[in-house]
């Protein structure tokens, strides 16, 4: 039964310290009712009030982690509905079906794309980071298995409708804690054997939500914790409404027979390559932990982790570069040195057009906690007297000892001051407003 906030603030240290982030014990013991904090981050909580508070601490949606590595991927621990509400946790894991029908050929090419596909995306790197494995035999798919993490690292789902054949796969999987799927009504006393014995996750498949629910439940009553549930969707209203519910059930209701990370197998759903996309583009959005293609063409698994990425990004952290000076074009001791915000879209856009100009040039990326040019100005932090020491600890003097800086026009303003702050032998002169129009203003640089 879940605990009120009161009941839960009876357990914890009452130190008010606000290293949990929040302002009172009793206001984080409320968060810990709603489900919207876990209690790991309180740093005073007693082994005692763990064992009591139990699975009030746990997340409505549970945790799991499948593979290992680098390539290991986290789902699940979920506590919102609506990424505004707070933000979402792990962003779900792309992955590519591989099966022992396939061509030699197309496995080693899937194979091979799953280790080198990635992309950079504001500073980050995405990548496909899951196969499911299918095979006809325990045996056949131990081999593929194992020849799938050899060459590529991912972390794995074992498909088998037989315990026997997923255990003598995941056995030889030492460390690997691939997922097993799939426990249904038929086999699931077999199947979540298997995976308590060797200590690894396994996925829950039903026909209707009631069943699914029904397995959950009985998963719950094992002491299972890491499971992952698969409704079987038909359709791309069913995925909606299915993936919808779910979490409706787990977040809104605190059902815990539902609380667990999903599945999608929009490879299974349809022939058409671009309407799969479109079917993984739904599971992405609407809450699946794991998403399962038929292939990793770029033009498809690109815009899906794109999409991933926007929407696990927390809307209450903005997205920032780390601090520092990046060479663009090759620049040498001549090239002009300019200086913006941290902010991602401003770096990323600002880069991208003097990449475009051809011109060789220094840009120097200061830290405002992520903020634009504007908003930092405006809050006392991209100032001229945070510019200069930022700009003299940079290490720009060794590389372009010209002392010529370009600073974003929007705060031309704080031209005559940074000179005086930067000191003898520096000059600030005041750049545009618009990011298009960067490239002629470098051109014009190197022409006078």
């Amino acid at each position: 039964m879940a605990l009120s906030g009161l009941q839960i603030f009876k357990l914890l240290a009452k130190t008010n310290c606000k290293e949990c982030g929040f302002p009172t014990c009793m206001a984080f013991a409320m968060q810990l009712a709603a489900g919207k904090a876990e209690l790991d981050k309180c740093p005073y909580v007693s082994d005692e009030a763990k064992a009591a508070l139990g699975e009030a601490s746990a997340p409505p949606v549970r945790k799991v982690t499948i593979g290992a590595g680098d390539l290991a991927v986290t789902v699940g621990e979920e506590t919102v509905m609506y990424r505004h509400e707070k933000r979402f946790e792990n962003m779900p894991g792309i992955g590519v079906l591989i099966t022992d029908e396939m061509e030699e050929a197309a496995v080693a090419s899937l194979i091979g794309q799953l280790k080198e596909q990635q992309f950079n995306y504001v500073g980050r790197t995405l990548r496909p980071r899951v196969a499911a494995v299918k095979a006809s035999d325990g045996a056949t798919l131990a081999a593929l298995a194992a020849k799938v993490d050899t060459g590529s690292g991912a972390a794995l789902v074992l498909m088998h409708e037989d315990a026997g054949a997923l255990k003598t796969a995941a056995g030889a999987l030492k460390g690997k804690k691939p997922l097993l799927y799939a426990a249904s009504e038929e086999n699931f006393d077999a199947v979540a054997a298997v995976a308590r014995e060797l200590d690894v996750p396994f996925a829950i498949k039903a026909s209707s939500l009631d069943k699914l629910a029904e397995l959950g439940q009985k998963a719950l009553d094992g002491d299972f914790k890491e499971v992952v549930l698969d409704p079987a969707s038909s359709s791309l209203g069913d995925v909606l409404l299915d993936q919808t519910i779910i979490r409706r059930a787990a977040i809104k209701k605190t059902f815990r027979a539902l609380g667990f990370p999903t599945i999608g197998f929009p490879c299974q759903m349809t022939d058409d390559r671009m309407l799969e996309a479109v079917y993984a583009a739904v599971f992405v959005a609407k809450y699946a932990g794991i998403v399962i293609l038929s292939d990793l063409e770029p033009a498809r698994t690109l815009p899906l982790l794109y999409l991933g990425q926007n929407i696990y990004t927390d809307p209450q952290k903005p997205m920032q570069m780390e601090e520092g000076v990046y060479p663009v074009n090759e620049p040498g001791p001549e090239a002009p040195i300019l200086v913006t915000t941290n902010f991602s879209l401003t770096y990323f856009t600002v880069s991208s057009e003097v990449e475009a100009s051809k011109v060789p040039a220094w840009l120097c990326i200061m830290d405002v906690e992520g903020q634009s040019v504007l908003t930092a100005w405006a809050a006392g932090k991209f100032v001229a007297d945070a510019i200069a020491p930022f700009l003299k600890k940079s290490g720009i003097e060794e590389k372009a000892p010209h002392k010529k800086v370009v600073i974003p026009g929007y705060v031309a303003q704080i031209s005559g001051e940074l000179e005086e702050e930067l000191g003898e032998g520096w000059q600030v002169q005041v750049g545009v407003r618009e990011a298009a129009d960067i490239p002629k203003f470098l051109r014009q640089w190197t022409a006078a």
